[in-house]
């Protein structure tokens, strides 16, 4: 398979990739979702696109936000390991059912055991998360941006993890 990059989206298109970028910052900045979980959302959807450059971006800024190793390790297999909380778990069911929508939605059975864990505010919030980490995966993989590339300029250099 090629893996060479094929365009650099963000220049070609610098003010949707600003906006987009923007988005991804008001999210963070709000807090009704805390930044960990939100990098585990970002890792399980990334893993589940298949978008190397995202996963690989998103497990530094983990590991630079205090995320344990072994917690990444097991996130693939997060339903059978004991590493993950309630509320952990029901965020990542839920990126997994908007990530992979069922032709029939997402059931009532799943948006009451996330509302269980989560208010309005947060709900709303995890879900924008997931809407963007997919918007963001779908470029990463149709464009092919190489993983490791803005380590640099975003800082990711200091996870250690090259």
């Amino acid at each position: 398979m090629n893996t060479l990059p094929r365009l650099n989206h963000a220049a070609l298109s610098s003010e949707l990739f600003k906006k987009l970028a923007d988005v991804s910052l008001t999210l963070a900045r709000r807090g009704h979702v805390d930044a960990a979980l939100l990098h585990l959302v970002d890792v399980r959807a990334s893993q589940l696109n298949g978008c190397s450059f995202c996963l690989d971006m998103h497990s530094k800024q983990a590991r630079l936000h205090g995320e344990r190793e072994l917690r990444l390790y097991h996130l693939a297999a997060w339903r059978e390991s004991p590493l993950f909380n309630a509320r952990e778990r029901a965020a990542l069911a839920w990126t997994e059912a908007l990530t992979r929508l069922a032709p029939e939605g997402i059931s009532d059975a799943l948006y009451a055991e996330v509302r269980e864990q989560f208010d309005e505010a947060a709900l709303s919030d995890l879900t924008y998360q997931v809407m963007l980490i997919n918007a963001w995966n779908r470029a990463g993989v149709a464009f092919r941006t190489l993983p490791g590339s803005l380590d640099k300029a975003y800082g990711l250099d200091k996870a250690g993890l090259a």
